[in-house]
């Protein structure tokens, strides 16, 4: 399957909640990530370098930040004549209602599926850090003749978010014969990650029932009641690097994993695109040390840094001792302050001598524009 085949739906806000602090003002898509991305990239750039040429990314509320990140498409090469990048509004032609649900977005955009020339549709949520090429992803639907294809890895039950599918049976061929939605398991389990290629004209029926029988679920109501109607395939992705992020507990545990080489070099296999802000190199004061940490340009560090994630613009001043942190665009650590498992989102202000300390299973998380 050629990937200018597919079409690509990429929900920007699906599971913002779970990130409290960090989407009080932005969408998922918009999240700042690993010190020079935001979430919205992998998707993205996933895409991108698996042939597709036109996506389109579904806004709600707060989409402002996504609108300046993604811009024209352009660092993903989908600033084009023909196809390229859609931001789809979050209200209907004659509608000023937000989204309600996956099943109101899909439905609300229908025009656009009309309108799009693509034999297959690909979905994709922003919540999930990864890296893969989708064009196994898109032979493998076509090679078993499967009607929906659902991307899927092994690991802990995502518990944080709603509406969660896991495979409890796949047979011999992967057909999945039998799913839960929202299991409560400790245990090992083999979840969805939104992640889902079927046919377009396909997605338009099964929208547009459960749409007209005021259905909102759309795992429930579009995957689970049509588990032994049609032909639905897992496809395992668990050799890639998959981060679900779904609390901030889980954005600062995948995030701190990213300081291992091994794990970077797992993600970024492949490239991941952003918009970039062009800035002079980073400046190391003559007292600075740094040790296990991911610092971005256009920073100044005169203190100590260790096991932290520094995104650009940060200024960390003389005597301040950062640990097991996330530091994010232009925040100020002053001079003498201690901060160890903190996540600062963008223009915080920590005042001189200050003292902040979280714990690793329990970071503190201080909202934009927060001053210490």
């Amino acid at each position: 399957m050629n990937g200018k085949q597919v079409l690509g739906i990429v929900f920007a806000n699906i599971h913002e909640e779970a990130l409290g602090p960090l989407t009080e003002m932005r969408t998922m898509g918009s999240v700042p990530f690993c010190s020079r991305f935001r979430m919205i990239d992998f998707p993205l750039s996933n895409m991108v370098e698996s042939g597709v040429t036109k996506i389109g990314v579904v806004t709600n509320a707060n989409f402002q930040s996504l609108m300046d990140h993604v811009g024209t498409g352009k660092p993903w090469d989908l600033s084009r004549k023909t196809d390229g990048l859609f931001l789809l509004p979050p209200f209907s032609i004659g509608s000023a209602t937000m989204w309600g649900n996956r099943v109101d977005a899909l439905y609300g955009n229908m025009n656009f599926l009309n309108q799009s020339n693509q034999t297959y549709v690909l979905m994709s949520d922003c919540n999930n850090v990864l890296s893969i090429d989708y064009s196994k992803l898109f032979d493998a639907h076509e090679k078993s003749g499967a009607d929906i294809t659902i991307l899927g890895v092994k690991g802990r039950m995502p518990s944080n978010i709603g509406s969660v599918l896991t495979f409890d049976n796949v047979d011999a061929n992967g057909r999945i014969t039998e799913v839960s939605l929202d299991k409560k398991t400790d245990d090992e389990v083999f979840y969805s990650c939104n992640i889902m290629i079927m046919k377009k004209y396909l997605l338009e029926t099964l929208v547009t029932s459960a749409h007209s029988k005021n259905e909102v679920s759309f795992q429930r109501s579009v995957i689970m009641a049509n588990i032994d109607n049609l032909k639905i395939h897992a496809y395992d992705a668990t050799e890639s690097f998959v981060g679900t992020i779904e609390s901030v507990q889980s954005y600062y545990e995948v995030s701190m994993s990213l300081l291992e080489k091994e794990n970077r070099q797992r993600l970024f296999h492949t490239p991941i695109s952003t918009k970039e802000r062009d800035d002079m190199p980073t400046i190391y004061g003559p007292d600075s040390s740094l040790k296990n940490s991911l610092v971005a340009d256009g920073c100044i560090i005169e203190g100590k840094v260790e096991n932290c994630i520094v995104f650009k613009g940060v200024k960390i001043e003389k005597g301040a001792v950062v640990k097991n942190s996330i530091l994010m665009q232009d925040t100020v650590i002053g001079e003498n302050a201690k901060i160890n498992c903190v996540i600062a989102d963008k223009n915080v202000d920590v005042k001189n001598g200050a003292e902040l300390s979280g714990a690793e299973t329990f970071p503190v998380c201080l909202s934009k524009n927060t001053r210490i």
